[in-house]
C-alpha cells in the first residue's frame, strides 16, 4: 500500500506524509468525504433502472399516475431522503440542487460556504425536483415561473423544517431548500458571539421600556438569531411579547408568534397594525422592507412599545440614513432608536485542530495597520499578540473551521446622536458619534476573535 501511495503522490507532485490515527478518526474521515457519494450510487443504480425501464425520464405526469406507491416507495423518494439526511447530519444551512448543460449538481452550504457534496446523471434531475415538489405540494407542472413551499421531517429523531424555492434556469428548475433545525437550542447572546462593551450597550438597551431596536446585515448574517437571542432575555412572564416573522425559524415559549402570509394579504404592515390591537408590551418584526412598516414600527416605539426588526444596511451607522431613504422623518427616528446593531457571521476555529503561529511579516504589518485606524480612546486597550491561531484541517473538522460566531457594531441611543439625526443624518456624522461611543467597527471586532485564537485572519476578509 505504502509503494502504490509514494506512485500516486510523485504522479501528482504532492508530499507524502504518513500519520498514525484511530480507527474512529478513519471511520469519520470516510463518513465525512464518502457517506453522501457511496449511498447515492447506490441509490443511483436503482433509480436509472426504473427511468430505463418506463424508456424515458420521469415526468410529472408519470409521478402523478403511479399515486402513492410511487411516492413511498420508489428510488426517487430514496435518492431526495439521502441527500436530506447528510446535508442535516453534515451541518449545512442550504442544500441547492441545480442542473447543468450535462449532469445536475447537489451542493450544501456549510458555515456559510458553498460545497459542491454530489455530482449526478442529468436525466435524474426531473424525477428529484418532481419528489421535492409532491412533498411540499407545489404545482407539478408548474415550470416556468418560481414557486416555494416548505415540509416537515423528522431526520436522526429530530424535527426539521423544510423550506423549498424553486427557480426556472435555462437547463431546467433550480432548487434551494432552506434547513431549519426546529429543536436546536436558542443561544445566549453571548453565544452568537456579543462580548465586552458591545454586550453590555446592547443588556442596557433591552431595558429600555419603549423603543426601536435595529439589527442590520445581508441575508444569512445571522439576524435572526441575535433577535431570537434577544427576546429570550425579556421578561416574558410579565409582559405580552408578540412577533410577526418570515419565517418562524425557532418557537420561543412566552411569545405569540405569528407568521405572515403576503399572498393572502397578511403582510408586516398588516400584521403590524393587528399586533398594536392586542395589548403588546414588546413587538418583534422580521423585516423592516418598505416605509410603511418603518412607519408603523417607529410609532409603535413613539407609543410605549419596545419594537426590535432588521434592516438591509451595510452597517450601523447606516440604519439611519437608510431610514431616511425609506421616507422616515428624522424628528420621528430621533427619539425612538435605542440600538442600531451592524452583524456578520465569520467561521470559528476547530478548538481539536488549530494550531499556534507567530505573528510576524505581512500579517503583522496589516494587523498593526487595522489597529492604527482605531481611535486612542479605545486601542490604548488592546494588546496585539505575538501568536495567532490558524486552522489545520482534521478527522475532526476537514476545513480547519467549525461552526461560525458573529462580529458586532453596535450604535446605542445619546443625546449626541439625536441632534444628528435632526441636524445632518450623514454616514461621517453617525460614525464621529459612534468613535465617541467607543463602538468598535465589525472587522475591528474580528480582529479581537483572532486575538483571542477564535477565528483565522483570513476571515477578515469576508467581511
Amino acid at each position: 500500500a505504502r509503494e502504490a501511495l509514494q506512485f500516486i503522490v510523485s504522479k501528482l507532485n504532492f508530499p507524502l506524509k504518513v500519520l498514525l490515527i484511530s480507527e474512529e478518526d478513519f471511520n469519520s474521515v470516510i463518513d465525512e468525504y464518502k457517506g453522501l457519494s457511496g449511498e447515492a450510487t447506490k441509490v443511483l443504480g436503482e433509480l436509472e433502472s426504473a427511468l430505463l425501464e418506463t424508456e424515458k425520464e420521469i415526468t410529472p405526469e408519470d409521478t402523478v399516475k403511479t399515486g402513492s406507491k410511487f411516492v413511498e416507495d420508489a428510488p426517487v423518494t430514496k435518492m431526495v431522503a439521502v441527500i436530506l439526511r447528510h446535508a442535516v447530519v453534515g451541518g449545512a444551512s442550504d442544500i441547492h440542487i441545480e442542473p447543468l448543460k450535462d449532469k445536475l449538481k447537489v451542493r450544501f452550504r456549510v458555515d456559510g460556504i458553498l460545497y459542491t457534496s454530489l455530482m449526478l446523471p442529468l436525466n435524474v434531475h426531473e424525477a428529484i425536483v418532481s419528489r421535492i415538489k409532491i412533498l411540499t405540494d407545489m404545482k407539478l407542472d408548474e415550470k416556468r415561473k418560481p414557486q416555494d413551499g416548505h415540509f416537515e421531517a423528522r431526520i436522526e429523531n429530530r424535527s426539521i423544517d423544510f423550506r423549498v424555492s424553486t427557480f426556472p434556469t435555462f437547463f431546467g428548475e433550480k432548487v434551494v431548500i432552506r434547513i431549519l433545525d426546529q429543536e436546536k437550542n436558542i443561544k445566549t447572546l453571548e453565544e452568537v458571539g456579543l462580548s465586552g462593551h458591545s454586550l453590555k450597550i446592547v443588556k442596557a438597551g433591552l431595558k429600555n421600556p419603549y423603543g426601536l431596536i435595529l439589527l442590520t446585515g445581508p441575508t444569512g448574517s445571522g439576524k435572526t438569531t441575535t433577535l431570537y437571542s434577544m427576546l429570550q432575555e425579556l421578561d416574558r412572564e410579565k409582559n405580552n411579547v408578540i412577533s410577526l416573522e418570515d419565517p418562524i425559524e425557532y418557537t420561543i415559549e412566552g411569545i405569540s408568534q405569528s407568521q405572515v402570509m403576503p399572498e393572502i394579504g397578511y403582510d408586516f404592515a398588516n400584521g403590524l397594525r393587528s399586533i398594536l390591537r392586542q395589548d403588546p408590551d414588546m413587538i418583534m418584526v422580521g423585516e423592516i422592507r418598505d416605509k410603511e412598516t418603518a412607519s408603523l414600527a417607529i410609532q409603535a416605539a413613539l407609543t410605549g412599545h419596545l419594537v426590535f426588526s432588521t434592516l438591509h444596511t451595510n452597517n450601523a451607522i447606516g440604519v439611519i440614513p437608510r431610514l431616511v431613504d425609506m421616507g422616515v422623518d428624522p424628528f420621528l427616528i430621533a427619539p425612538t432608536l435605542v440600538l442600531a446593531i451592524g452583524q456578520r457571521l465569520v467561521r470559528t476555529l476547530c478548538p481539536d485542530s488549530r494550531k499556534k503561529i507567530p505573528l510576524m511579516g505581512i500579517a503583522k504589518e496589516r494587523i498593526e495597520k487595522e489597529i492604527s485606524e482605531i481611535p486612542p480612546s479605545i486601542r490604548k486597550d488592546i494588546k496585539i499578540p505575538d501568536n495567532i491561531y490558524q486552522g489545520i484541517p482534521s478527522s475532526v473538522c476537514p476545513q480547519g473551521a467549525k461552526g461560525r460566531a458573529g462580529v458586532f457594531e453596535v450604535l446605542a441611543k445619546s443625546s449626541q446622536l439625536e441632534n444628528i439625526i435632526l441636524s445632518s443624518p450623514v454616514e461621517p456624522e453617525i460614525f464621529k458619534e459612534a468613535r465617541r461611543q467607543e463602538m468598535l467597527t465589525m472587522k475591528e471586532n474580528a480582529l479581537l476573535k483572532v486575538f483571542e485564537g477564535t477565528i483565522g485572519l483570513e476571515e477578515l476578509d469576508r467581511l
